[in-house]
């Protein structure tokens, strides 16, 4: 949240299209690597540096070129002024806190997605922003982080009898969503363990821990509806086929991308129900623990009741008591009192208070 706040602070003032990294502070160099393809051959390059993108010859009909790492601006910047793209549009792709969104630049698609991790060693969730610019031909993907996000499509498009080889890079731009889009489900699915643990600690031990391990999942869902709700925007409004990059063949897949976001987005208002209805549950059970303590604490401190008034009599200094001077008063009054105890436990028991 910090680091936001002074990226905002530091564009104040500034022309719009500066370009302006914001983010988690990164050294690493940066990958780029570019596939080429077509329905009967492909070719992969990576690339040392900017340069050796910019002077590469690609006859292929189909080109996907890769980024990752975008906090080098003047890298983003030498692509997209190779690619005639709009200096805003370059700018939102160096911002990392972009709101999932798409535009249509006639000459290409701009779309903001957010990709979900999960770690299952860390076991928690990390974000990463992902840009992708849809060409006539050409594709431009950038990344935060250097991983395999999208290895598989690679592999795909390397077999031989591969689908998305004989298919324009429309297509290639709805299997890097389906892509993202799955990864969801992995985020989901980690989700969902969390809160069936939780409700389990909930029944049965609802200390503070718990609480802290609520207000955490919390805070997961709340930033995980943030990067998937704008996404059934974004993807009904490809599927609507307004723009003419993306053919009427590749709509059809679009709108199945549609079903399953709105099935994503319908699994994560049932857990921010439940996530919510474990704040109730949890103070109901801290109220159940504590009226139990004070329940017991009632009972004994009323059975103590005629049993402190029996011993406060008798406690009198008054001469001339009767029972003073019997031989057997004692013990009779002890066990005066045990059978007023006995009999109040039993009352108790018959109404089921205890």
């Amino acid at each position: 949240m910090i680091g936001k706040h002074k990226h905002n602070v530091q564009k104040v003032g500034l022309p719009p299209g500066t370009l302006l990294h914001s983010g988690a502070m990164r050294y690493e160099k940066i990958k780029i690597s570019m596939l080429c393809y077509s329905e009967l051959d492909w070719t992969e390059q990576q690339f040392e540096n900017v340069d050796e993108l910019l002077s590469y010859e690609c006859s292929a009909p189909m080109n996907w070129i890769h980024v990752s790492g975008i906090h080098r601006v003047d890298v983003i910047e030498k692509i997209g002024n190779k690619f005639k793209v709009h200096p805003l549009v370059m700018e939102d792709i160096v911002t990392t806190d972009q709101r999932p969104k798409v535009e249509d630049n006639k000459d290409y698609v701009y779309i903001v997605l957010k990709m979900i991790h999960y770690f299952a060693d860390k076991k928690k969730i990390e974000f990463e922003q992902i840009s992708l610019i849809v060409g006539s031909n050409y594709i431009l993907s950038f990344q935060e982080n250097d991983n395999e996000t999208f290895q598989q499509i690679k592999d795909r498009i390397k077999k031989v009898n591969g689908k998305i080889r004989t298919k324009g890079v429309d297509y290639l731009a709805y299997a890097l969503i389906d892509c993202i889009v799955d990864h969801y489900y992995i985020a989901l699915e980690y989700l969902g363990e969390k809160i069936e643990a939780l409700e389990d600690e909930l029944m049965e031990d609802p200390g503070p821990n718990v609480l802290k391990e609520i207000h955490t999942l919390k805070t997961e869902m709340l930033f995980v509806r943030k990067a998937i709700w704008p996404l059934r925007e974004i993807i009904n409004a490809l599927a609507r086929g307004d723009s003419p990059l993306f053919l009427h063949d590749t709509l059809i897949y679009l709108r199945d991308v549609y079903d399953h976001v709105i099935q994503i987005i319908d699994t994560i208002e049932m857990y921010r129900d439940m996530v919510t209805g474990m704040f109730d549950i949890y103070m109901s059970s801290v109220s159940y623990k504590l009226n139990e303590v004070m329940k017991i604490l009632t009972i004994i401190a009323t059975i103590f009741i005629p049993l402190t008034f029996v011993v406060g009599l008798y406690g009198m200094n008054f001469k001339y008591m009767p029972e003073l001077e019997w031989e057997w008063g004692y013990p009779a009054v002890l066990i005066f009192m045990a059978i007023i105890s006995m009999g109040m436990i039993r009352y108790f028991k018959n109404k089921k208070w205890i």
